[in-house]
């Protein structure tokens, strides 16, 4: 069923009908587009726009609809979700169907059924996420006291513990879940009323509508509300974030598999093999995960390119928002739940991860801190040290093993060195500022994230 044709003549080639059809994407908000009718059929008739009894009938025939989409009816044989809809509507309860497209167009009915969709859909990302942040806290709390290199440029920097670097992960989903918070407040505002593009010459009242389907608000340009694709593109963008932000993680996981670092071990049933070389443990998910986050990119780029020259209002090329979106949509939920479960069977090797840090220099820094905390200047002091590294390079010693009487050579200020001073868990206890990887500050670090997520569960 098509909601045209009575301008024209001649069907639609069959080629073009298939070409020009939304449904087989657009299918999968059939309940929100249900869900949307019932709201306008009621307000229909609460306002008098149409007879208070076919306002039942057209509310019973939709009701008995949304139990067929909820139990998986086929949808097929139309143009849009929305001829769907109506045509079997009209199977139902006969030609008074037609009445329910009485002050509204699917202009602005997809623009609705689209925002109910993405904040459904955002909904369970944002639980997915939350269930990411309790696998990442988890292992958190058994590694406060794990060492392992800290990096800067892929080369040791200076020592950290496992909590925190993990921690570190825990506050950027914190942030894309408060992005898709921001994103609920501007996309939950009905289109619904708008019309076509000019609004409708019926004694409509939006603001029941709103309140039928959750909405915090209607809009308030009809042009805009039909034309606006703004939730959509802002949506993908948070996606983007969440991708990079998984991408990131994914890397990390993949090179800390690695025989080189071996600082990860992945459970059997999170890993896959070859076919070929027997020995092999692959990290499938994480290479995955990073390798999905540049459809999410893609799909934003997509987006920004299709909107970026339309003149007002609606035009077909936004039918192309759907795939895009609802594609980020997926993607990211997979990806989300694919590295929970990783991260739920996965071990990490906290015996590999300090045995790494003896000998690398990375308590350099905290020679420097401290003549620095004794009046040297500190950029004297960074120079001191680059002095004592290179000499024992040449020497074949590490940090570790100097005494303060063979430091003070290179420096009086070190005549005041007590044993240990280049330790690495000296050096990791000492970094207390707020925020930092001293065990103490991350034991309220990690407080913290069992509030947010208290908070928010």
């Amino acid at each position: 069923m098509k909601q045209w044709g009575g301008r024209f003549e001649k069907e639609p080639d069959a080629a073009i009908a298939a070409f020009t059809s939304s449904l087989p994407f657009d299918q999968r908000m059939a309940e929100q587009d249900v869900r949307g009718s019932i709201a306008h059929c009621r307000m229909l008739g609460r306002t008098g726009i149409i007879a208070a009894e076919e306002a039942v009938r057209i509310e019973e025939g939709l009701a008995e609809i949304l139990v067929e989409v909820r139990g998986g009816i086929e949808i097929a044989g139309a143009e849009d979700i929305h001829s769907w809809v109506e045509g079997r509507l009209r199977e139902k309860i006969g030609p008074v169907a037609g009445k329910l497209h009485t002050a509204r167009s699917r202009n602005d009915q997809v623009a609705t059924d689209a925002r109910l969709y993405l904040r459904e859909a955002a909904a369970v990302l944002d639980g997915q996420l939350a269930d990411l942040q309790r696998a990442l806290l988890d292992h958190a709390r058994d590694h406060v006291e794990t060492v392992l290199p800290g990096y800067t440029h892929m080369q040791h920097a200076q020592p950290i513990v496992l909590a925190h670097h993990l921690l570190a992960y825990f506050w950027m989903f914190q942030r894309d879940r408060s992005r898709l918070a921001d994103w609920r407040k501007r996309a939950n505002v009905l289109p619904l009323g708008a019309g076509a593009l000019a609004g409708t010459p019926y004694p409509i009242d939006r603001d029941f509508v709103a309140e039928e389907l959750g909405f915090d608000a209607v809009g308030e340009n009809s042009l805009d509300n039909v034309s606006d694709r703004d939730f959509v593109i802002e949506l993908a963008s948070a996606l983007a974030m969440v991708g990079v932000h998984l991408s990131r993680l994914g890397e990390e996981v993949a090179l800390w598999a690695t025989r080189e670092f071996a600082f990860i071990e992945l459970d059997d049933s999170v890993a896959t093999g070859s076919s070929i070389m027997p020995q092999k443990k692959n990290p499938d998910v994480a290479e995955l995960v990073r390798g999905k986050s540049g459809r999410v990119f893609g799909n934003l780029m997509a987006l920004l390119t299709t909107m970026k020259g339309l003149p007002l209002a609606y035009n077909s090329d936004m039918q192309e928002d759907k795939e895009r979106i609802f594609d980020s949509v997926d993607t990211a939920g997979a990806c989300l739940g694919a590295m929970t479960l990783l991260l739920r069977n996965c071990r990490f090797r906290m015996e590999r991860m300090t045995a790494d840090t003896a000998g690398d220099f990375s308590t350099a820094t905290d020679l420097a801190d401290f003549l620095a905390q004794r009046g040297i200047p500190f950029r004297e002091a960074h120079e001191v040290v680059g002095v004592i590294v290179r000499w024992c390079e040449e020497q074949g010693r590490v940090l570790e093993s100097l005494s303060a009487k063979e430091l003070e050579p290179f420096h009086a200020g070190f005549a005041a060195a007590t044993p240990g001073i280049t330790s690495v868990q000296a050096s990791v206890r000492s970094r207390r500022s707020a925020g930092g990887t001293a065990p103490d500050e991350v034991r309220k670090q990690l407080a913290a994230a069992e509030g947010a997520i208290a908070a928010r569960p």
